[in-house]
């Protein structure tokens, strides 16, 4: 950072990740990040989530991160809320699948279906 002008770039990008997280009739994407899920890939998971939804410039979208989901071997999981509670379960995410699922179920309202949790049971 060597101006006023990069400084305020940083802020708008910082302020438009931040927005990422506001809820209010939105879809909710939540990451478990519990230890399983972290030693499992989440991390990268949830970033390219996050990279994938401001790439698309999905403002109807938040991207959260809670703890255990409760499905330890099936971790990375992804649980995607829309706007009624519903809830769509992923299991076994990578984060080649999560910019599947920003792509099919966020952008394009097609749930992934190779992917739900049903599926590794």
């Amino acid at each position: 950072m060597k101006s006023l002008s990069d400084l305020k770039k940083m802020r708008d990008e910082m302020t438009k990740k931040m927005s990422l997280r506001e809820t209010k009739n939105r879809l909710r994407v939540v990451v478990g990040m519990a230890t399983c899920g972290i030693t499992a890939g989440a991390r990268p998971v949830l970033s390219a989530l996050l990279e994938e939804v401001s790439k698309k410039e999905l403002t109807d979208v938040v991207v959260t991160q809670v703890g255990c989901i409760g499905e330890c071997a099936l971790e990375p999981i992804v649980e995607v809320y829309d706007t009624q509670g519903n809830r769509t379960t992923y299991a076994k995410v990578s984060p080649e699948i999560a910019r599947r699922i920003v792509e099919e179920h966020l952008a394009n309202n097609r749930v992934l279906t190779s992917h739900l949790i049903a599926n590794f049971k």
